[in-house]
């Protein structure tokens, strides 16, 4: 798992791009997380950290909360080490956030990462039809579904586990907006997520988010952090619903993210204790995002993202 690098803030986005002139883009989001991506098949664009943080300026850039390099797996070491265990994972998604530094997936991402390859006719996805894509989170399966895309997140865990099972809570997440500390639970989905619950949709407007939260103790790789009201009632025809905004590390700030979703409905459901469903809505700034939880081969529980991915704009550097 790569830890994220700190990028400088203070780059000069002309300078930063002038190297990258013609190279073509494409501009996609999923409940508007949104990207900047690019295809690469013969493994030969090589972005800096200051490039990736200048396309994703929001004002002198291109904007996005993040970058995706669609790269053959073997082309990469991270992806050839895959490969050894996934062979089937022939594309790689090398994402990397919008400051720059690298993260080990996005679950919003994945479903955007695999529109791209569909319009750019890198590959063939009827729909009904599934997928296997290499991330550094590990590989994952996507189905394409008449509304969108449905992605096998893969097994989920506590990152704190003897914590999150004695006291169903591990840290304290401090925020400004929020008047006292709040206690959290930290899941990983392959990358990590601290959950914060909040009792009214009053309380999780009010918090601000323009600067990171504070989180006690911080799990070893940083962490993004979502806050949570869950509806009234929670459940309703065996459906849970959560009202979700969220943090995250190196971007700040998004209109979705899936792998905060997944962690959400984890934290939840864990919460809500025996007899909580199996099935989530997850109501972001953005849009809704599905979340369901289902028994994977090897034993372990996984979780299933579902949701929309839409490509916007395509062009090409000046």
């Amino acid at each position: 798992m790569d830890e994220p690098q700190a990028v400088a803030a203070d780059h000069n986005s002309t300078a930063d791009t002038a190297a990258l002139s013609g190279l073509k883009f494409s501009k996609g989001h999923g409940t508007g997380n949104d990207f900047v991506l690019v295809a690469d098949p013969n493994g030969t664009l090589a972005v800096t950290p200051e490039q990736v943080a200048a396309l994703c300026d929001r004002h002198r850039g291109i904007g996005g909360d993040g970058l995706i390099r669609a790269v053959p797996s073997r082309l990469l070491p991270e992806g050839q080490e895959l490969l050894t265990r996934t062979p089937d994972a022939e594309w790689f998604m090398d994402y990397r956030n919008g400051d720059g530094s690298l993260s080990e997936m996005c679950g919003n991402g994945v479903r955007v990462f695999v529109h791209f390859l569909i319009t750019e006719g890198l590959v063939d996805l009827p729909a009904g039809e599934s997928l296997t894509i290499g991330t550094r989170g590990g590989a994952k399966t996507i189905v394409r579904t008449a509304a969108g895309y449905a992605v096998d997140m893969g097994p989920w865990e506590f990152i704190f586990p003897g914590e999150a099972t004695a006291r169903a809570m591990d840290s304290l997440v401090s925020a400004a907006g929020l008047e006292v500390a709040r206690p959290a639970l930290s899941v990983s989905m392959g990358n990590p997520h601290t959950v914060v619950a909040l009792a009214e949709l009053a309380e999780l407007q009010a918090t601000q988010l323009f600067t990171a939260p504070h989180v006690d103790p911080t799990p070893p790789h940083g962490t993004n952090v979502e806050f949570v009201v869950p509806s009234e009632p929670l459940v309703h025809e065996g459906v849970g619903t959560i009202t979700m905004r969220v943090h995250e590390r190196g971007v700040g700030e998004t209109q979705s993210c899936g792998t905060g979703a997944c962690a959400a409905a984890v934290a939840i459901r864990h919460w809500a204790g025996q007899g909580a469903p199996d099935v989530w809505n997850v109501q972001v700034p953005g849009g809704v995002v599905g979340v369901k939880f289902f028994l994977g081969a090897e034993g372990h529980e996984h979780v299933e993202l579902s949701g929309p991915a839409v490509i916007v704009a395509s062009g090409t550097l000046s």
